[in-house]
């Protein structure tokens, strides 16, 4: 099974100690977002576990232990923009996050360190001309450092638009898009790094910029040398081509204050959950109660047979 760790909140940046504590205790407490008294088991270990997919803006409190992950196959997806204060609000400075990107690649190898240009939005300041510099400026100092950059395109989900009209962001234009997608293009022609569409949303396969998979079967494949089975994930929206994965995180538990974000549904519950955080406990946000329902998930490693072909 894959661990997507997580779309929901930025565990390496905010609650690395807690996941290791859950990696060394060997199973996690997930709550169902929709019901949160109804709890999965989900075992964390090798035999079971195929790989873990990391998603961050800021891995830096994570390099230090990644020892402790020397038994499991995992890779990073890092978001690295160049969006200011206003956007993106508490991450460490942008050259502060260049140099983490390099250190991690140099510690694991740049082919577990996806880059995510993502996502891209406009505005008076952050123009189609300012990304088209932006990206190949970015593309340019991590050229030796990773093999594939995932672009997407701002999605107006109804709670970010009042957040994202106070900045006259507005929804993109195909136009818009299909300029960027083409400077994008061009800026890594002779450069080593493989450009995808994180959806099938927008097609750009025509100017060589083919849809991928962030949960990519071709790429943990590739890290435990072992071919897969798995299906497409069905809680995920139609347009995305990622395989099937159990996400450890919870919503509204980030504090990276991206004016973006689809996984904070209100300003003050970060805050509100930080305070039932506790790092020894084996459920991100609080701990267990008497009326929790708990069952284990059904885990098993996706590794195909060879002696049934």
């Amino acid at each position: 099974m894959i661990i997507s760790a997580s779309r929901r909140t930025d565990i390496p940046s905010f609650y690395s100690t807690w996941f290791f504590n859950r990696v060394r205790k060997k199973h996690v407490l997930v709550p169902n977002p929709f019901n949160p008294k109804q709890i999965s088991r989900v075992k964390l270990t090798p035999d079971v576990v195929d790989c873990i997919v990391f998603w961050t803006k800021n891995p830096a409190p994570m390099l230090d232990k990644l020892n402790n992950l020397k038994d499991f196959k995992y890779y990073f997806q890092f978001t690295l923009n160049a969006y200011g204060k206003e956007i993106e609000t508490n991450l460490p400075s942008f050259k502060q996050r260049i140099d983490t990107f390099k250190h991690l690649s140099e510690l694991i190898g740049k082919e577990r360190v996806i880059w995510r240009y993502d996502p891209i939005l406009t505005n008076e300041t952050y123009n189609t001309d300012f990304h088209k510099t932006t990206f190949f400026k970015i593309a340019t100092q991590l050229k030796d450092h990773t093999e594939k950059c995932m672009i997407s395109f701002i999605d107006y989900y109804k709670h970010i638009r009042p957040s994202l009209s106070s900045l006259n962001i507005h929804p993109l234009t195909l136009e818009e898009i299909r300029e960027m997608a083409y400077s994008f293009r061009q800026s890594i022609s002779s450069i080593s790094i493989q450009l995808n569409t994180c959806t099938r949303k927008i097609d750009l396969s025509a100017m060589g910029i083919p849809a991928g998979m962030c949960i990519d079967q071709e790429l943990i494949e590739r890290l435990t040398g072992y071919p897969i089975s798995a299906q497409k994930d069905k809680n995920q929206r139609d347009v995305c081509r990622c395989i099937e994965s159990i996400d450890i995180g919870t919503y509204d538990t980030c504090f990276n204050g991206c004016l973006y974000c689809y996984a904070n549904t209100a300003e003050h519950k970060p805050l509100r959950n930080l305070q039932k955080h506790t790092p020894t406990s084996p459920k991100l946000i609080g701990q267990v109660n008497d009326d929790d329902i708990i069952k284990d998930r059904a885990m098993y490693s996706l590794r195909c047979d060879p002696t049934l072909f």
